[in-house]
């Protein structure tokens, strides 16, 4: 059903739903592949863009380049300048993308990275440059909050651990892009230098056009059509995943396990969205600060002045750091790839924590070997690969426990807001601070600058291990009640998650009461309701 086709929202009735344990049912599929590369392919993009502009950074600042712009201004004021994109562009586009859809804003948003890329490949002066960074990144920022909501509302409670750490870790895979892209944009025997870095920007729009046409295929959110009164397209949606599926699979799908009633409203209010994180789920938001400010210092910490680092101290060219800057991505990549399924298996609370402290401990060990003068350019590049293939499943981690631990009215606006403060105090002050530490050249600042994001990286380990919620192959709505959830029609099951649909009887953790029933629905016929006095939402446990 296209938007135009789509008939308006029929708000303020009370449904009874399994739409939430139908999807959550669901075995993996093809269909499941279809969203993963729908949606995750955005992450290659932004590890392409932030590669390639740290590493081309000296060659924009030679005579010849077409901008005049130092390589201080590219890779602290731009930089900067990126990252302050990225977090208003989080908040502004979270609150679109809870009130008017998961699709609509994924696509607008990855409409506004693609023009403000093509436009940064086009800079002449260094106020241009400047300014597109900043809107690139603002792009970006919308990106985070309307993906990620879509990714876990999409994929079933067996899988979403494991689904969501891969593609934010996909970042690195276009990091790895980037390293070895900017090498061919340094090579003045191959592209003139006014030449090179804009194809390199122009390489980025393509892909991001490719991606587009991608993913005009992945529907909206039916949980986020139920909650905003569309539950006709929700059914219609679901019924054809199902469909699919059982074509596929040669074999009937199994009962879902539960139902959920809710009143549907279209809007929820600021007012309700900052009671419910700072009241009902205030510990949880203090572990999504934790997490977010940790990891956003720990990479500052090491990949900021990553090339002056290892041209000032082990005498590296600069058109050679780009190899080991693909070194340590490919690390980066294959601790969420390997990683991942423990997040679902193990569990949350101890995979988060562990992965925090462990990297935040190898760190402080780098940083005394460094200290000691015990390591050159290939073992400090092995060290960071230790470091970060823990730190890289950890702070993937961060963006996967702020989208899964609040209620689904504010799931987006969550994301972007811990999104935007903790990479605010990493991604802003920490390129200025860093900056500063690892461009005096002397051994001590960068140690200093190493120990401050492993310090942050532990503490982030400890809140964790206190107050990480057990969110390992459980619904949504049992992690956290929706806000629309009516307390008093709710069908509770007595206990625990729903099954799983491959191992049944082993969901972790204790319900809320919310997602979970004793109803197992056929499939058919997910939503009922009727018109009524609106019910007041019932209060979630935190």
């Amino acid at each position: 059903m296209t938007a135009a086709e789509a008939p308006a929202p029929e708000t303020g009735r009370t449904i009874t739903t399994s739409i939430p344990a139908r999807l959550d049912r669901l075995p993996w599929s093809r269909w499941h592949w279809t969203i993963v590369i729908g949606l995750g392919t955005v992450w290659i993009l932004d590890g392409l863009e932030v590669t390639v502009v740290g590493n081309i950074a000296s060659r924009l600042a030679e005579p010849g380049s077409g901008l005049s712009i130092t390589s201080g201004q590219i890779t602290g004021i731009a930089a900067a300048l990126y990252v302050a994109g990225a977090c208003v562009g989080a908040l502004f586009w979270g609150r679109l993308t809870d009130r008017f859809g998961r699709k609509n804003l994924f696509m607008i948003t990855l409409a506004v990275y693609l023009a403000a890329t093509a436009l940064t490949a086009v800079s002449w002066e260094a106020w241009w440059f400047f300014l597109f960074r900043f809107l690139t990144g603002f792009g970006i920022g919308g990106e985070y909050a309307a993906i990620n909501s879509a990714i876990d509302e999409l994929i079933p409670a067996d899988y979403r651990g494991r689904v969501d750490l891969i593609i934010n870790g996909s970042f690195w895979l276009g990091a790895v892009g980037g390293s070895l892209l900017s090498i061919v944009a340094l090579d003045t025997d191959l592209l003139a230098a006014n030449v090179g870095w804009r194809l390199t920007f122009a390489l980025g729009t393509v892909l991001a056009l490719v991606i587009l046409l991608v993913r005009r295929h992945v529907p909206e959110s039916p949980r986020w059509l139920l909650i905003h009164g569309r539950d006709r397209e929700a059914e219609e949606i679901v019924s054809g995943i199902e469909r699919r599926i059982e074509a596929e699979k040669g074999e009937p799908l199994p009962d879902p396990q539960g139902e959920l009633e809710i009143h549907q409203r279209e809007n929820v209010t600021f007012i309700e969205i900052a009671g419910t994180i700072f009241g009902q789920y205030r510990k949880r938001a203090v572990l999504g600060f934790s997490l977010f400010i940790g990891q956003a210092f720990l990479y500052n910490a090491i990949t900021f002045g990553f090339g002056a680092i290892l041209t000032k101290f082990f005498d590296v060219p600069a058109d050679h750091t780009g190899y080991y800057f693909a070194v340590i991505a490919v690390g980066n990549f294959c601790g969420p790839l390997l990683l991942g399924k423990l997040f679902d298996t193990v569990g949350r609370r101890v995979m988060i924590s562990s992965t925090y402290l462990l990297s935040g401990l190898l760190l402080f060990g780098t940083a005394w070997l460094f200290d000691r003068g015990s390591l050159s350019a290939g073992t400090l590049t092995a060290c960071w690969c230790a470091v970060l293939f823990f730190a890289s499943a950890g702070a993937s981690s961060a963006y996967l426990t702020v989208s899964e631990i609040f209620p689904m009215e504010t799931r987006a606006m969550s994301i972007a807001f811990f999104y935007a403060l903790g990479t605010a105090a990493g991604g802003i002050s920490g390129p200025l601070l860093f900056a500063d530490l690892t461009g005096t050249g002397k051994v001590g600042d960068t140690v200093l600058a190493f120990s401050i994001g492993a310090a942050l990286m532990c503490a982030a380990g400890l809140v964790a291990a206190a107050l990480a919620v057990p969110a390992e192959r459980r619904s949504l709505e049992d992690i956290a009640r929706p806000l629309t959830a009516a307390a008093s029609l709710a069908k509770a099951s007595a206990k625990g998650a729903r099954p799983s649909s491959r191992t049944p009887g082993t969901g972790a953790g204790t319900g809320t009461g919310a997602a979970t029933g004793t109803g197992a629905g056929t499939g058919t016929g997910a939503a009922t309701g009727t018109q009524g006095p609106p019910v007041p939402p019932a209060a979630s446990t935190p």
